[in-house]
């Protein structure tokens, strides 16, 4: 099985879109968030990611067929960390969960951006929060911290790989 990461590029913002879509269906169940009239989730943040600095989003694949997509932000919401960079959103489709693809796209995504990196999840999301705390143990050797921000119901994980 061939895994890799690829930057999405303006001219697939509609694949962009649907992936979106797809993933915010997904995460529904966690997020309580419902369709609008028309159908959609809608993501307010699609042109952000060529409009900004800072913004990296990339697609997952599987032997060349889309699997999913990672959302890459230079910033902290909850830490204070030097040269830091955090997961925005991260999605693969479940038909490659539990195969391997979405340990080896975040190590992949990891070590293109060295630096101070903060993971959170929503307090309720405990699926993700396993999968994080299994990956994050494992790249780091246990060299970790955790956080938990209930004000804004999130918890997650800080490492620097900027080694």
């Amino acid at each position: 099985m061939n895994i890799s990461i690829e930057p999405i590029l303006p001219e697939q913002k509609s694949v962009f879109i649907q992936m979106m879509e797809l993933y915010s269906y997904d995460f529904s169940e966690f997020s309580d968030n419902d369709i609008n009239e028309y159908g959609y989730f809608g993501y307010s943040h699609i042109d952000d990611y060529w409009n900004e600095e800072g913004r990296y989003p990339f697609f997952i694949r599987v032997d060349e067929k889309l699997a999913g997509l990672v959302l890459v932000r230079s910033c902290c919401e909850y830490n204070n960390l030097s040269d830091p960079h955090n997961i925005a959103e991260f999605f693969v489709m479940k038909k490659y969960r539990h195969k391997g693809v979405g340990k080896t796209a975040a190590v992949k995504i990891f070590d293109m951006f060295p630096g101070g990196w903060e993971i959170s999840q929503w307090s309720n999301n405990l699926p993700a929060q396993k999968f994080w705390g299994k990956v994050v143990a494992e790249y780091t050797n246990g060299k970790y911290n955790t956080f938990d921000a209930a004000e804004k119901n999130a918890v997650g994980f800080t490492f620097d790989n900027s080694v």
